[in-house]
Order: C-alpha cells, then sequence, then structure tokens
C-alpha cells in the first residue's frame, strides 16, 4: 500500500514538474509571437502606439502632416518628433481611391510607405490617408 502511494505521488510531482516546465517553455517561446504582434501594430499605427517600423525594403511613418510642398512634407510624429517625406510623381496616395498629390492638407493623419535616405527623411512610394476618428464624417 505504501509503495502504491509513493508511486502516486512520485508521478504528480513528476506531472507537476513537467506541466509547469512546459508552460515555462510555452510562455518563452510566445514572447517572441507577442513582440512581432506589437511591432506590427507600432508599425500600422494600432493599439500600439507607434509611429514608424520597418516593413521588408520599405520604412512605415505614422502620424500628421505638419507642412507640405510640391517635393516634400513634414510628418509628426506620435512621440513629439517628426519626420520629413520626399514626394515624386510616383507616389501613391490612397484615400478610398487613389488621389493627386494636391490633395493633401495640413492637420491630416497619414501612414507613409517608403525608403528611407541617409538623412533620415523617407521617399515616399505609398501616402495612406487615414480619417481622423476625432472628427464627423463630412455629410
Amino acid at each position: 500500500m505504501q509503495k502504491i502511494l509513493l508511486l502516486v505521488v512520485g508521478f504528480v510531482v513528476v506531472g507537476g514538474g513537467a506541466f509547469s516546465g512546459g508552460m515555462r517553455y510555452e510562455r518563452q517561446k510566445n514572447s517572441g509571437a507577442r513582440q512581432d504582434r506589437q511591432t506590427r501594430m507600432q508599425q500600422f499605427g494600432g493599439m500600439g502606439g507607434g509611429q514608424r517600423g520597418t516593413r521588408g525594403n520599405n520604412d512605415l511613418v505614422a502620424g500628421e502632416i505638419l507642412s507640405k510642398d510640391e517635393k516634400s512634407m513634414t510628418v509628426k510624429l506620435r512621440d513629439g518628433g517628426s519626420k520629413i517625406v520626399i514626394l515624386s510623381d510616383a507616389t501613391t496616395i490612397t484615400r478610398s481611391v487613389d488621389a493627386p498629390l494636391a490633395s493633401l492638407t495640413t492637420g491630416e493623419q497619414v501612414n507613409v510607405t517608403g525608403s528611407a535616405n541617409a538623412d533620415g527623411s523617407i521617399n515616399a512610394q505609398m501616402i495612406q490617408v487615414r480619417r481622423d476618428l476625432a472628427r464627423p464624417l463630412d455629410k
């Protein structure tokens, strides 16, 4: 009887240790996936609250247009900094449909995808204008 009790206690201890070890392993394994999700959310201006990330060979900038001319615009980042974005005729502007460069206005929220220059500016390939949720839709 005592051997059976000792055997059962041994199985419970070994099983509990294996379960605990498996939980630790899974938590450690998933921490990388959680970080990847958070990075993606930051890249696209989601709940992560970030403003710049890297996607392949492209950089992404998200924020408010502070100023704009025919060749560039300055975007205010969520951390208070700013980023110069270089515009060209090849830059695609999207709202619900493609739009011309002239349609960009100061104060709009944008996501910019492009390649980084050595000086830190971005050559825009695509600009997505985001609707400011604080403003009501035009009727």
